[in-house]
């Protein structure tokens, strides 16, 4: 623009500084905001007013005693899902395969059960866990090995074997473990009391909780207090550095990938063993990729795991409410993704700087 004095330049500039940290908490609370806003709009697009379908889904997740214990029951694997896949990302290895690694833990849990029917409760449930671990675990070593031996990427490798371990839930429950007394409903027969997990009172609130909580203060306390715990945060900072310490990188992969699918491993089991109470066609509704979600706005943090997983099962119970005045509960999917859209726009709007020219 010319002037009589000359060119005129505008004094700001916007410059992109991958260094900078955006603000943690204001980029998560300003997400979750206008994630409501943005889904707000499309209902209001669909002639329903937001604020009444918002009042229904929180009354539901959180506005009884029945649906607290069943947001805390979809919370469990969730948070047991996201756990696993933030100790992967605390090294920068994106495990996006917590949904195969959960039905492989289904699997295998639910083999106990198949092949060992008359086993007491004090041998069945100890086994159904340290296979559905195994399973899990095994599942996520599928996508470590070749990352560290043949570099191949493992957003590939894990999302492909989420397809595999469906597929071959898909299998078993259509197949040779169906229940032949089911009406051709394609699941297993149903547990026995020895083979399901202890509940809370007349709820479906499991001891799942309590596997979860107990990882989350081992997940903490390593982390934040161990060699390994501290070996891992300064990979995550700067692999470069790590590497010139002599830390093995390529162990704590298949270490970190070992445990990270376990974790997923242990969710199926406490989902077929606590909740469903057999393998059945369409187990998980997703949490596998809800977990991502939950790591993400989390921020890797063992608190803010709690309270994401809670939230996020209070969107899917929610979801279920809102079908009561004529919205599909796939709402609660609208939401979840435009929180994760919004937090990564956020995150990335985050390291841009304002600066003064000249």
């Amino acid at each position: 623009m010319k002037t009589k004095t000359g060119t005129f330049r505008f004094p700001y500039r916007l410059e992109y500084d991958p260094s900078k940290k955006a603000n943690v908490w204001l980029v998560t609370i300003g997400s979750v905001l206008l994630a409501l806003v943005a889904c707000g709009i499309f209902i209001a697009a669909n002639g329903m007013n937001p604020f009444p379908v918002y009042k229904k889904l929180l009354s539901g997740a959180f506005g009884s005693a029945f649906g607290l214990t069943e947001t805390l029951v979809k919370s469990i694997p969730l948070l047991l899902c996201g756990l696993g896949v933030s100790i992967a990302y605390r090294i920068s290895v994106w495990n996006i395969g917590a949904e195969g690694q959960f039905a492989a833990g289904a699997i295998a849990a639910t083999a106990v059960t198949i092949y060992f029917p008359d086993l007491p409760a004090h041998w069945t449930i100890p086994l159904m866990v340290v296979f559905g671990i195994a399973a899990g675990g095994f599942w996520g070593l599928l996508t470590a090995l070749p990352r560290t031996y043949f570099q191949v990427n493992e957003l590939i490798t894990s999302l492909m074997l989420n397809y595999v371990a469906l597929l071959a839930l898909n299998y078993v429950v259509f197949g040779p473990w169906k229940d032949p007394k089911g009406f051709n409903f394609p699941g297993t027969p149903l547990f026995n009391g020895a083979q399901s997990l202890p509940v809370l009172g007349d709820t479906r609130l499991h001891l799942g909780l309590a596997f979860a909580i107990v990882v989350v203060v081992l997940y903490w306390f390593t982390i934040r207090y161990t060699r390994w715990g501290y070996e891992l945060r300064l990979i995550g900072a700067n692999a470069e550095a790590a590497k010139n310490a002599g830390i093995r990188i390529s162990k704590h992969i298949i270490i970190v990938m070992l445990i990270s699918g376990g974790l997923a491993g242990l969710a199926g089991m406490s989902e077929v063993s606590g909740v469903t109470h057999r393998l059945m066609y369409g187990i998980s509704p997703g949490y596998g990729y809800t977990a991502i979600i939950v790591a993400w706005l989390a921020k890797l943090n063992p608190v803010g795991l709690v309270v994401a997983s809670f939230l996020f099962g209070g969107l899917i119970v929610g979801g279920y409410s809102v079908q009561t005045i004529g919205l599909p509960s796939s709402i609660s999917n609208m939401l979840q993704g435009a929180i994760l859209f919004f937090l990564i726009a956020g995150d990335t709007f985050g390291k841009f700087r304002i600066r003064r020219q000249g």
